[in-house]
């Protein structure tokens, strides 16, 4: 009986740990703030403000880790296009500053984006994940 037990339990868990990413039908599930984790495959600094913010009339602004931004997106057809249009200048310490180039460099690359696990993962056109966030509350 205890062999079924685990055997039972091994499978549970081998299916819970398959990830299904969802992708995204319709900019409703994109609207809010969401806090950038990692960009270009790389950890975002703990106290890093790095956000994107998705408002429901296409207006995108956030945090690129060293200054404000503003721009707009569009979600169309499955496609996501994040288009930044500016950016305060004021300058921070050098990691936040090279962060912070590397989220104004990711944005105009993501082309999609799908859900799994509460993390909004952002994709280029190689499918390759080059943003992950999660939504702040």
């Amino acid at each position: 009986m205890i062999k079924h037990f685990l055997g039972a339990a091994a499978v549970i868990f081998s299916l819970s740990a398959c990830q299904s990413h969802t992708a995204i039908d319709n900019s409703t599930s994109l609207i809010g703030s969401w806090h950038i984790e990692s960009v270009l495959s790389e950890p975002t600094i703990d106290y890093s403000p790095a956000k994107l913010i998705f408002s429901e009339n296409g207006q995108l602004n956030g945090n690129t880790s060293c200054n404000p931004f503003m721009g707009s997106y569009t979600f169309e057809n499955n496609v996501l296009t994040l288009t930044p249009a500016g950016t305060t200048r004021k300058a921070c310490i050098e990691a936040l500053m090279t962060q912070e180039q590397k989220v104004m460099l990711a944005m105009p690359l993501v082309i999609s984006a799908s859900i799994a696990q509460g993390k909004l993962r952002l994709v280029d056109q190689n499918k390759k994940t080059i943003m992950v966030l999660s939504k702040l509350t």
